[in-house]
């Protein structure tokens, strides 16, 4: 991968991060709760992640074959965490958009937990 790549796909990570955070925040009514609903169930009530990553991809041009590959290509060296909810008979570009929210998701867990462990630990409720 190019260091611009690499660059923008790490800026997109931040802004997905910080704008993440500040909306669990605002719904769970504080960092702790926010970080303890996160914990419990990504995709449950007051947290909703899948929703997340999918009007962030529209928002940010990667809902496209294109923006799934260049995902994939930053995060390759990580290991594929997925389920099997593919429909039979998807397109090769409908793998690639799971593969790339999925791996966007798991990812997105990680740095938002730590975000608000440091919110937690330097100033947060």
């Amino acid at each position: 991968m190019e260091p611009h790549e690499r660059q923008y796909v790490d800026l997109l990570l931040a802004m997905a991060v910080e704008r993440f955070s500040e909306r669990i925040i605002q719904r769970n009514g504080g960092v702790a709760a926010a970080l303890d609903r996160l914990r419990a169930d990504p995709h449950g009530e007051g947290i909703s992640l899948g929703r997340f990553v999918d009007a962030f991809f529209r928002e940010a041009l990667l809902d496209t074959p294109g923006g799934a590959c260049l995902i994939l290509r930053a995060m390759a060296d990580r290991r594929w965490e997925g389920g099997d909810e593919l429909a039979p008979g998807s397109t090769v570009g409908d793998v690639l958009q799971y593969m790339a929210r999925r791996v966007f998701e798991v990812l997105l867990v990680k740095k938002t937990e730590e975000a608000l462990e440091r919110e937690l630990a330097f100033g947060g409720e």
